[in-house]
C-alpha cells in the first residue's frame, strides 16, 4: 500500500525582470510532472546529476517550496492544498534529514535544547521530564551518549552531528523520513556506518525513506525502488536490483557505466557511455526527450519532438524513453545510420 504518492508534481520558479514592473519573463522549471508512490516501511531511492530537481522535489513534498501543479499525497491527504496552519500540523509526520549536519544545526542551541525544541512546538511530551526521557532514548537509538544533550554542534564530528540531525526529526515520531543526501559529507567509513543506522532504525521503529543521493553505491544499498531524474523529470523506475542489473533508459545506462567497480579485469573491458555536451538549463528545457541533445541512441525526429510519456516494460519497471526496448539489445558503438532508419520506421515510431 502506498503511504506517500506524487502525482504529476511540478514546482516551477518565476524568473523576473525590470527594477519597476518586476514583470515575470520565464520559468524555471526545477521539477517537471515527477509521479512516484512509496510504499509504507520501503526505501525509495532517488538519484540524478546535480541541477536535475531531486532536492527541489524532496523539499516540495514538506512544502518547503510552493508546489505549482500536482498532488502530494500523504496517507489519503492532499498536502499540495493545505492551509499553512494545518500544514504545519501535518509535518510532524513528515520530516527531513539534510545533507549538511552542520549546517542545519542551530550553533547557539545545546543539542537538548535542539531536540527539544521541535516536540515542544508540536506538543509532545507531557513535561519536561517526559520529553527528556523521550530525548534519552531516541539518542541511544541513534548511538549517541546520554552527555552530548550539554553540548553544542560544533563539538561534535560530521558523523555525529549527522546522527543528531536523525534524532531530531525521529523524536517528532513521523511516518516519513525524507533524506537529501544524508552521508555525502562524510568519510566513506562514517557513510557506511549512517546507512547501516537508517537500516536499523527503519526496521525496528517502521519508517519509510526517501533517500534523495547521487552516489548510486549507497542507492543500491539501502534502496527497495530506485527513480532516476534528469532535468526536472523522472525517467525511469524499477526495483532496485532490477535497474542495476538492466537499465533500459539511455541516461541511467551512462549513469551506471560511471561506477566504478572493483574488478581491474571488468573494469577495463566493460562498456563506458560518454555523454556529449552540456547538461540543457532548466529554464529553457529542450522540446521533446529531454535527454535527446546528449543522447547517444536519439532518433532525429520523434525523439526531438514528442515528450515520451513513462511506461511499464516489465513489473515495475518503468521507463521514458520511445525506444527503450530496442535500446536495450544495442550499445551505442553498434548503431548506424541503418538501423536507426530501421527503428525509425518501427510501429512505436
Amino acid at each position: 500500500m502506498s503511504l506517500l504518492e506524487l502525482r504529476d508534481v511540478k514546482v516551477h520558479f518565476p524568473v523576473r525582470a525590470g527594477i519597476v514592473t518586476n514583470r515575470t519573463v520565464g520559468h524555471v522549471y526545477a521539477v517537471d510532472g515527477v509521479s512516484l508512490s512509496v510504499e509504507a516501511g520501503r526505501t525509495y531511492g532517488l538519484v540524478g546529476e546535480s541541477g536535475c530537481g531531486k532536492t527541489t522535489l524532496g523539499r516540495a513534498v514538506l512544502r518547503l517550496v510552493d508546489v505549482t501543479a500536482g498532488e502530494v499525497v500523504l496517507d489519503g491527504t492532499d498536502l499540495a492544498t493545505l492551509p499553512a496552519e494545518e500544514m504545519r500540523r501535518f509535518r510532524r509526520r513528515l520530516q527531513m534529514v539534510f545533507q549538511d549536519p552542520l549546517g542545519s544545526l542551530n550553533p547557539r542551541q545545546n543539542i537538548e535544547s535542539i531536540l527539544a525544541e521541535g516536540m515542544t512546538a508540536h506538543g509532545i511530551g507531557t513535561s519536561n521530564e517526559d520529553r527528556h526521557r523521550r530525548i534519552l532514548a531516541i539518542l541511544d537509538k541513534v548511538g549517541l551518549p546520554a552527555n552530548a544533550l550539554s553540548r553544542y554542534p560544533h563539538e561534535f564530528s560530521g558523523g555525529q552531528r549527522q546522527r543528531i540531525g536523525i534524532a531530531r526529526a525521529l523524536v517528532l515520531e513521523p511516518d516519513v523520513l525524507i533524506c537529501d543526501e544524508p552521508v555525502s559529507a562524510l568519510d566513506v567509513s562514517i557513510q557506511a556506518q549512517v546507512v547501516n543506522l537508517l537500516e536499523e532504525l527503519q526496521d525496528s521503529m517502521g519508517l519509510t525513506y526517501v533517500v534523495i543521493a547521487h552516489d548510486l553505491a549507497v542507492v543500491r544499498h539501502i534502496s527497495d525502488v530506485v527513480g532516476v531524474m534528469y532535468l526536472g523529470s523522472l525517467v525511469e523506475e524499477a526495483p532496485s536490483d532490477v535497474l542495476y542489473a538492466a537499465p533500459r533508459h539511455p541516461y541511467t545506462r551512462a549513469l551506471m557505466s560511471a561506477v566504478p567497480i572493483p574488478d581491474p579485469d571488468v573494469e577495463d573491458s566493460r562498456e563506458r557511455i560518454l555523454l556529449t555536451g552540456d547538461l540543457p538549463s532548466p529554464a529553457n528545457p529542450p522540446a521533446g526527450c529531454r535527454f535527446h541533445t546528449r543522447c547517444p541512441w536519439k532518433r532525429e525526429t520523434r525523439c526531438a519532438t514528442e515528450r515520451p510519456e513513462m511506461r511499464e516494460l516489465a513489473d515495475g519497471h518503468r521507463v521514458a524513453c520511445h525506444f527503450a526496448e530496442e535500446i536495450a539489445q544495442e550499445s551505442p558503438g553498434e548503431i548506424t545510420d541503418g538501423n536507426r532508419e530501421n527503428l525509425a520506421k518501427s510501429p512505436r515510431a
